[in-house]
């Protein structure tokens, strides 16, 4: 399936749109839950041993993504800032230790990338299937970031063919 996925140059943004073949209580669940999100996020081959979601405006986020070979593991967190079920979700993404402290980019490897970014999601439903338009603040189109968003939503399309 398809990613139409927008350039934001300007804004160093990257928006993709889908359209899933799924009612939009299934994508949120796998936005929303620890376990949904366990089944679809990261890279091809990449695995996330770990992902505690507090979903609510203020609640924290803390997740582990974990290469094919389990050689490396990286963590995440970040905070709600906008919670409105079934239809909107916007939170705030950072790489961090195990304990939830953030970590600078430059530290990890990635100079120059964002200390906090932001990333939204809006969901829509469109005859039972479900809109959805991710969109990254932070992370350009160009990036090695906007190619695994690409490569997450075909595992979570394969999570709701299963479904």
């Amino acid at each position: 399936m398809e990613n139409t996925v927008t350039d934001n140059t300007a804004t160093k943004d990257v928006e993709i749109e889908r359209i899933f073949d799924a009612p939009i209580e299934l994508v949120w669940e796998l936005w929303a839950t620890g376990e949904g999100f366990q089944k679809w996020y990261g890279p091809e081959g990449f695995t996330i041993p770990t992902a505690e979601m507090d979903v609510q405006v203020g609640g924290r986020r803390l997740f582990s993504m974990a290469s094919p070979d389990g050689s490396m593991k990286m963590w995440f967190t970040g905070e709600y800032r906008e919670v409105t079920p079934m239809t909107r979700l916007v939170y705030t993404e950072s790489m961090a230790d195990e304990h939830g402290n953030v970590v600078s980019p430059a530290d990890m490897g990635m100079p120059g990338h964002p200390e906090v970014t932001e990333v939204t999601v809006i969901l829509e439903n469109v005859g039972g299937k479900t809109r959805m338009v991710m969109t990254h603040a932070g992370i350009p189109a160009d990036s090695p970031g906007a190619g695994g968003w690409g490569q997450a939503f075909d595992k979570m399309a394969a999570v709701l063919a299963d479904a």
